[in-house]
């Protein structure tokens, strides 16, 4: 199942707060190629951003989930499952947390890696800490079926809280 698109809108919403969050050393023209590349992605122009975001592949995490997503789906090149979980890889493990979740759907769903549930739960509870309601849900419905743990519908139902769920039993 590919997810890129999806994602999007998403991308929209956490941008401020993530360049909030982030101090650059950027110059004035990397700024410039780097807020473009972001407005292509939304755009959905994926070669531009492609290319334009390609420059901050080594430390960016933004411009690394971004890319990972792109390699995933093969938006704007060619699709490169070993890249995608390349960059997905080193944007979650910044920290990033949008990446974090995208990553353990990787592994949930063994896209562009061996499927691994212990891996992906993993990766879920590290965006979880940072309140992603997202990674709050997935777990939550997890724990609520038994997918890939323990079935515990306390455990679930928890997670459904913390996600902002109201009580759901």
């Amino acid at each position: 199942m590919h997810l890129a698109i999806s994602y999007v809108k998403f991308h929209t919403l956490i941008f401020n707060e993530y360049v909030n969050m982030m101090q650059t050393n950027r110059t004035d023209n990397e700024e410039v190629d780097f807020a473009s590349g972001i407005a292509a992605f939304e755009a959905k122009q994926f070669a531009r951003a492609m290319q334009l975001l390609s420059q901050f592949s080594e430390t960016d995490a933004h411009a690394q989930h971004m890319l990972a997503i792109m390699y995933q789906n093969g938006l704007g090149t060619v699709e490169n499952p070993q890249q995608a979980l390349k960059m997905m890889t080193a944007s979650a493990e910044q920290g990033y947390p949008i990446a974090q979740h995208g990553l353990g759907f990787m592994y949930m769903q063994g896209e562009c890696v061996d499927k691994d549930s212990k891996k992906a739960i993993e990766w879920f509870e590290k965006a979880a800490e940072q309140g992603l309601q997202g990674s709050l849900t997935t777990l939550a419905m997890m724990y609520e079926q038994g997918d890939g743990v323990a079935k515990d519908i306390e455990k679930a139902k928890e997670l459904y809280k913390a996600a902002g769920f109201d009580d759901l039993g």
